[in-house]
Parts: structure tokens; C-alpha cells; sequence
């Protein structure tokens, strides 16, 4: 008889920004299949969920990855529901409209590594400031770079437990840094950036780290930290046509407040129109340009306009099922 500890994720209710919540259940002679994972149940108003004298939320597991870091352990990724099995207010996973997982979707997670003793980032000292950007960026070395143990050993970890994980670099500012992931399919890739947060967070506990994911935490002349999503449909991958993928940008623009509302908070903090971002108030698209709303990617230009599209508005804390269910619903509405 083998036991197995299934690590629960979810998302709570606090707001503006949710927290990861997690918690173990053990079961005998698992499988280790999605199918065979039951629903469990928590304590919402602990979570922002629920009030104290109806408490009781549901957990419905979705997405099942091996866990490294734990002897016969998983993770499992869960929606939050109602007593009654409808979907909770907070569950922005069960609004997203594409059950034939024709979105594709590559996010790029920026973030910033925290000392614990000191409140700043890596790097940062005690009463002062390091040098300005410009080395930081893809460096090299112990003069410009701090951290890389730790982000290698979140590599490993993430690839271990079977996410599409596609890299990591140092970002512009110090102790700043990001990874990527890819997923065929919006709900499988708000998973995968979750799971891989979630081992984020958790292997900080062992280093005296913790990750900040507001899209301003150092004020002046430092680059926030976004999460640019990179997105396709069949019709972005295929079209051949620079008409139909300006059609699909200007789809954007009458609704470009609506996705500022989900695409993180202090995010205006943020859009300044600096920093290799464009302002807040603004909406824009053009080919290579990393000071737009919307970036064409070069490669998709190259290849007859048949590739895909990069918002680079979303910040780094948004929650990525949101950021996916409103780039899917504005797609879908362009008129082509």
C-alpha cells in the first residue's frame, strides 16, 4: 500500500490581487490521473470567500502535474466553486471562452527576487542604490547578476514536474528576472503559470527570498515588471493578411479600458509610456515596437503574416486566466 500527498492550488478572494492558498491531502494507491482526483473542500471564510456561517467552498481539481520537490507528491491545480457547484465569483478560469483550445498562449513572467533581511531586491544595498540600468539585462558574472542558483534551480523544478517551460533570463533591473512558458489552449496556460508560481514561491522558503510581483516596486528610473502575453488562433496562425491582423489590433483599441481592469493592479504605476512601455491611457500596435500596446512580432511579418501577437500591457501580477479570457473575447469580436 504506497501514499500520496496531493498538493490542492487555488486561488483566493482577497482583492484587488489574489494569493495562491495550497493544502495537502494524502490518499492511498493514487493513480496520479486527473480523473481520480476528488473534490476536496475549504474554509472560504478564511479566504475571502465565503462568510463564517456558510464556509464551506469547493475545490475542483483541473490540472494534475507530478511535484519534484516531494517524495510520491503532486500538484493539483483546483477551481474554486460554490457549495452548490457553480462556479465562485473569484474563478476567472471557468469564464474562458475556448473549450477547443484553438488560443494558443506564451506568457512571459517577470518578477522581482527579495532579500527577506533586507526588503530589497537582490542586489539592491541597504540605503542606496546600484548602478543604473544597462548591464543588468542577459548579464553574466557577480558584479550584475544576483540569484541565478535559485532562478536555475526553479528551471529544474518547473521542467521536472512537466510544464512547457521555454527559459529564463535576467531582466533590466537587478534582481529582477523572468521565465517563459507556452500552451496550446488559454486554460492549460493559466495553469502552468500558476503551478510555476506556485513553485516559485515555495522555493523561496528555503533560500530567505521572497518574490514580488507588484508591476512598480522600486519608484524612478527602474523598469517595472510585466507578464506579456503572447497569443494565436487559427486565424492569426494562418490568414497570411496584414489587413485581418490590424483588423484584430483595432479590436483592441475601443476596448483597451476594460483590459487594463484585469490586467493587474498599480499597473498605471507601470504604463508610463517609459521604460519600454506604452502609457496607460494610450493604445497602440506596430511591428517590432516595444514602446506599443501591441507588438507584431517581426517573425510573423517575415513569414506572410502568419504567426502571432504579443499584448505587452498585462503586468506582472495579473491573474493570467483573466488576461487570456479578455484577449479571447476581444479576437473573437474583430471584425474580419
Amino acid at each position: 500500500m504506497s501514499k500520496s500527498k496531493l498538493e490542492y492550488i487555488w486561488l483566493d478572494g482577497h482583492e484587488p490581487t489574489q494569493n495562491m492558498r495550497s493544502k495537502t491531502k494524502v490518499e492511498e494507491n493514487f493513480s496520479g490521473k486527473l480523473e481520480d482526483c476528488s473534490m476536496w473542500s475549504f474554509d472560504g471564510s478564511s479566504t475571502e470567500q465565503a462568510s463564517g456561517g456558510a464556509s464551506d467552498c469547493l475545490l475542483k481539481p483541473v490540472a494534475i502535474y507530478p511535484d519534484p520537490a516531494r517524495e510520491n507528491g503532486y500538484l493539483v491545480m483546483a477551481e474554486v466553486l460554490n457549495a452548490d457547484g457553480t462556479p465562485h465569483a473569484s474563478n476567472a478560469r471557468a469564464t474562458i471562452d475556448d473549450d477547443n483550445n484553438d488560443f494558443w498562449f506564451g506568457f512571459e513572467q517577470e518578477y522581482f527576487l527579495m532579500d527577506t533581511k533586507t526588503d530589497l531586491p537582490l542586489g539592491f544595498p541597504r540605503g542606496g542604490f546600484p548602478g543604473p540600468q544597462g548591464k543588468y539585462y542577459c548579464s553574466v558574472g557577480g558584479r550584475y547578476t544576483w540569484g541565478r542558483d535559485f532562478v536555475e534551480e526553479h528551471a529544474d523544478l518547473c521542467i521536472k514536474a512537466g510544464l512547457n517551460f521555454e527559459g529564463i533570463n535576467q531582466e533590466v533591473a537587478p534582481g529582477q528576472w523572468e521565465f517563459q512558458l507556452f500552451a496550446k489552449g488559454a486554460k492549460k496556460a493559466g495553469d502552468e503559470i500558476w503551478v510555476a508560481r506556485y513553485l516559485l514561491d515555495r522555493l523561496t522558503e528555503k533560500y530567505g527570498y521572497y518574490i514580488e510581483y507588484h508591476p512598480k516596486p522600486i519608484k524612478g528610473d527602474w523598469n517595472g515588471s510585466g507578464m506579456h502575453a503572447n497569443f494565436s488562433n487559427t486565424t492569426l496562425r494562418t490568414c497570411g493578411s496584414k489587413e485581418t491582423y490590424e483588423a484584430i489590433c483595432e479590436a483592441f483599441r475601443p476596448v483597451a479600458e476594460k483590459h487594463i481592469d484585469v490586467y493587474g493592479a498599480y499597473n498605471d504605476e507601470r504604463l508610463t509610456g517609459l521604460h519600454e512601455t506604452a502609457h496607460v491611457s494610450d493604445f497602440s500596435y506596430g511591428v517590432s515596437d516595444r514602446g506599443a500596446s501591441i507588438r507584431i512580432p517581426i517573425i510573423t511579418v517575415e513569414k506572410g503574416w502568419k504567426g502571432w501577437l504579443e499584448d505587452r500591457r498585462p503586468a506582472s501580477n495579473a491573474d493570467p486566466y483573466k488576461v487570456a479570457g479578455r484577449i479571447i473575447k476581444t479576437v473573437k469580436s474583430a471584425k474580419i
